[in-house]
């Protein structure tokens, strides 16, 4: 079977397991994790090859953050809050909303992102820190093994980019607190109950303009207090890390080579540095 396949034999397995209904397995998101809906017990699922995720961390999270009352998707409540292992896969299990409206309104999408922020100051969690991401990237662009096709003109580019930003953000000593890491569109669902946040796989500590870099425009305008030199160094950061990660042998990420691409021809055309929905709205061609 494919790993595919073996996957969602994975997710439908352990629902079933749990006495939960797992008949029909519907793939919402597939790049290096996998998101389905399992649609006869309304189960959203979340799998990865295990020790390649985070999953225990994840969940305790997402509990601990459910407690506090922040927009977060909680945990499947029919079963216990945490990692099914199956077939080499971590399955973890969360309650599936139908989405109520296809983009989640700016002002609505930055007073939810605010409240996440608020809740994460009141959950103390043993966490990495922004700057082991930057290190993850500068990791696959300095291993010619991890990323084979990306030229050694560009890979000089790229690595003194990320080691120049690590440096320039870091020396501005700003407040860091807990982060989702990559509060992107794709990780936000529009529900009935408001804006919930998913993917927490990616919790970092660092500054909230760390967070921003990775949400539209519009959104920022209406979260208050941001240091725009510091928003705009972060989201240059966003695009050289993206860029790294694009080219790592292996990323599953759909029409990864070309969003590679345009990262670096970016980087290298400069300011005003453009934000992830813009580029792929753009690549999209919407």
């Amino acid at each position: 079977m494919s790993d595919l396949t073996r996957a969602i034999a994975a997710a439908t397995s352990a629902a079933a397991s749990l006495g939960l209904p797992a008949d029909e397995a519907v793939v919402l998101h597939n790049s290096n994790k996998l998101a389905l809906r399992l649609t006869s017990g309304d189960v959203f699922a979340r799998i990865a090859p295990v020790g390649q995720e985070v999953a225990q961390f994840e969940v305790e999270l997402a509990r601990r953050l459910t407690e506090v009352g922040a927009p977060v998707c909680p945990l499947e409540p029919r079963v216990d809050p945490r990692v099914y292992r199956r077939d080499g896969f971590a399955v973890t299990l969360w309650t599936f909303y139908e989405p109520v409206t296809p983009h989640t309104p700016p002002v609505d999408y930055a007073r939810a992102l605010q409240q996440l922020h608020a809740g994460m100051r009141k959950v103390d969690v043993p966490s990495p820190r922004f700057t082991d991401r930057i290190t993850e990237a500068e990791d696959v662009v300095a291993d010619p093994d991890r990323s084979p096709e990306l030229v050694d003109a560009d890979r000089v580019f790229l690595s003194g980019t990320l080691a120049r930003l690590r440096r320039a953000i870091e020396d501005r000593g700003a407040e860091e607190q807990l982060l989702h890491g990559e509060p992107h569109p794709g990780n936000v669902l529009s529900t009935e109950n408001g804006p919930l946040f998913i993917d927490l796989e990616t919790c970092c500590r660092g500054p909230v303009e760390f967070d921003l870099a990775h949400v539209p425009e519009a959104v920022c305008a209406h979260y208050p207090g941001i240091d725009q030199a510091l928003l705009d160094e972060c989201r240059q950061l966003v695009v050289a890390m993206v860029a790294a990660w694009r080219w790592e042998l292996g990323d599953q990420f759909p029409r990864g080579r070309q969003f590679g691409e345009e990262f670096l021809r970016l980087l290298r055309a400069g300011p005003p540095w453009p934000t992830l929905d813009a580029v792929t709205r753009r690549l999209d061609g919407l």
